[in-house]
């Protein structure tokens, strides 16, 4: 009796009892029900693109859900990793820097994210270490059970009131077997055991190996896993197979035999065309039925609503795989060995090119190899250019040289962030005549810092706290291009992640040869866009901002729809058409670019 009290009410601990399960004001056990998926044998099998997918179809069905990515490091959030350890930082609107996994939950489920989506075990410890300095405790000792992993059960519950979710998606990081995400593990296995049969389901994703030597698919590292996976007290529901090829049905069975999943829920998830066709092949393989039958929510699907949210969605990969007009876009950084350093710049790029039919090809250039002397030869082959944000000195000379020759020999630009500052930076030394302007970050003694930090950003110390962050507003000057590619707005929100801007000393001298800054901070002399006039370049277009962060698939941002349409006509596409219906933006009157805005 003294144990059914404690799981369902206790808030705080003493040494009377053992249990430890804080309920967030308003949480009623079994009202949200729990989809957790797990990684084996390696990481990079693409969890949030699988857990994404499975939310969409049940967010299809009428459901609402809520995504969670729990991650191991001790980082209090993501701000400090170099792109190479775990691809781009990825920025919700309410300024939190996270994990790339959250792009995709937002692309996937076409919605605005918040810090509760997301979880390290810096932020958990730091929760648990405060508590116990208030007392939070009552004089207990603290332990990794049952406190640490009460505090995530909590985060998990926190973010059910907080969303009104039906179900609430977990992504675990890394695999089984880390040491640092062990106690997530455990903390799932209480879940379960807390909310009672019914409420949780677990996805294992694993993968099959297929040595080139011996020319078959082989499960035995994936069998050992599972069974890690099990001995942690987490026996999977369903069993998703990654492999570069379709799952053999005889590598599906031994599977199945091993975990005790039954076969109908062990299916291939190989390598296809676009991420976006995961959801209907969760659908095909029955995958979506199994989940609502194991949560009890079978009767709380909408098929209709699922009819026209799957009409819409399969139009957008029927117009993606019929994309024929070539189009060349050449993104220049010093990450691109890594394709995850630009992942939201990617999926932005294939975005706008279905919705003009264009087949983009994307052509890396690292920005270190690019000279005065070579740029001409780097870049004839692309009809367009991006320069993507960074931070330091290492390749600027090569993105100065870049921008320099996509703005005399008039290539379609779109410089984001760093691309945006480094193309004021090349304006001020070649058209204003300020042959030493720079960025104090680049070189603290140049005679012209038309970039500079800003000047309340300089009381901030330390790295992971002294940038401006998440969603701003920015009020556009009326008529200008950035104007009109979204439907004539007076002011848009976008996303920032930068410490560094236009000095507003230089503004005026730098207007006055022609660059304009069309997009501004609504109360402070902070330029947000720049952009060259069409009767001077077809298309110059710089941000401070990262609009890459909030494209979706059926809603392309304008600044890449107009960058691609641009390049098309650079390869000789005089008119390019839009494909399909409107994107869902389009459709909108609340600030986003308009059909007419958008092919003018």
């Amino acid at each position: 009796m003294d144990g059914e009290r404690t799981l369902s009410s206790l808030s705080d601990i003493s040494d009377e009892t053992e249990f430890y399960t804080p309920m967030p004001a308003g949480y009623e056990r079994g009202q949200c029900r729990y989809v957790v998926v797990f990684g084996t044998v390696m990481s990079g099998l693409g969890k949030g693109i699988f857990s994404s997918s499975l939310a969409k179809v049940l967010q299809d069905k009428g459901l609402t859900v809520a995504p969670i990515k729990l991650e191991g490091y001790l980082n209090r959030d993501s701000g400090t990793l170099n792109p190479y350890r775990h691809g781009e930082v990825f920025v919700l609107d309410d300024g939190m820097e996270c994990d790339m996994d959250l792009g995709t939950y937002e692309r996937m489920l076409n919605q605005n994210l918040t810090r509760l989506n997301f979880s390290t075990s810096g932020q958990i410890f730091s929760r648990v270490l405060d508590k116990e300095r208030r007392g939070g405790y009552l004089g207990r000792d603290v332990q990794m059970i049952p406190h640490v992993t009460g505090e995530v059960k909590s985060r998990l519950r926190e973010l059910a009131v907080t969303t009104g979710a039906d179900v609430v998606f977990v992504e675990i990081g890394g695999t089984v077997g880390d040491v640092e995400n062990a106690y997530f593990i455990e903390a799932i296995r209480e879940l379960a055991f807390e909310e009672g049969p019914g409420s949780v389901c677990n996805v294992a994703l694993t993968y099959i190996v297929e040595p080139a030597m011996l020319g078959e698919q082989k499960s035995k590292p994936a069998q050992l896993n599972l069974k890690a996976l099990m001995a942690a007290g987490i026996h999977p529901h369903v069993i998703g197979c990654r492999a570069r090829h379709p799952a053999t049905k005889k590598v599906r069975e031994k599977i199945a035999m091993y975990s005790n999943v039954p076969m109908e829920r062990v299916f291939s998830m190989h390598d296809c065309d676009s991420v976006y066709v995961i959801p209907e092949m969760l659908r095909g393989a029955g995958i979506d039925t199994a989940v609502l039958s194991i949560l009890g929510l079978t009767d709380r699907a909408d098929d209709k609503l699922e009819e026209v949210a799957r009409s819409e969605w399969n139009d957008y990969i029927t117009r993606f795989r019929e994309t024929t007009h070539p189009v060349t876009i050449g993104v220049i950084g010093k990450y691109t060995s890594l394709r995850d350093s630009y992942a939201s710049i990617i999926q932005a790029i294939e975005h706008a090119g279905v919705h003009w039919g264009a087949k983009v090809r994307m052509v890396w250039i690292d920005s270190t190899d690019l000279t005065d002397d070579n740029v001409a030869d780097q870049l004839k082959p692309v009809d367009g250019v991006i320069v993507p944000g960074g931070f330091g000195v290492r390749g600027v000379d090569g993105k100065l040289a870049c921008i320099r020759h996509a703005r005399e020999e008039k290539i379609p630009y779109l410089g984001l962030c760093y691309g945006f500052q480094i193309a004021v930076i090349e304006y001020a030394r070649n058209v204003c005549g300020m042959d030493d302007a720079s960025s104090t970050e680049i070189d603290a003694d140049s005679l012209y810092p038309v970039i500079d930090i800003l000047p309340e950003q300089k009381e901030i110390e330390g790295l992971g706290g002294n940038m401006r962050l998440g969603g701003h507003d920015v009020v556009l000057s009326p008529g200008s291009i950035i104007s009109d590619l979204y439907g004539q707005a007076e002011t848009i929100r976008l996303r920032f992640r930068h410490r560094y801007e236009v000095d507003p000393a230089y503004i005026e001298r730098i207007e006055a040869s022609g660059l304009v800054f069309s997009g501004r901070a609504p109360a402070h002399p902070i330029m947000q866009v720049l952009e060259l006039p069409r009767k001077v370049h077809p298309f110059f277009v710089g941000t401070q901002a990262h609009p890459e962060l909030t494209s979706r698939p059926l809603d392309p941002e304008p600044m890449f729809v107009e960058l691609v349409r641009a390049a098309m006509v650079r390869s000789g596409v005089a008119d390019p058409k839009p494909t399909g219906s409107l994107p869902r933006g389009q459709r909108r009157s609340n600030g986003r670019h308009n059909e007419k805005a958008a092919t003018s």
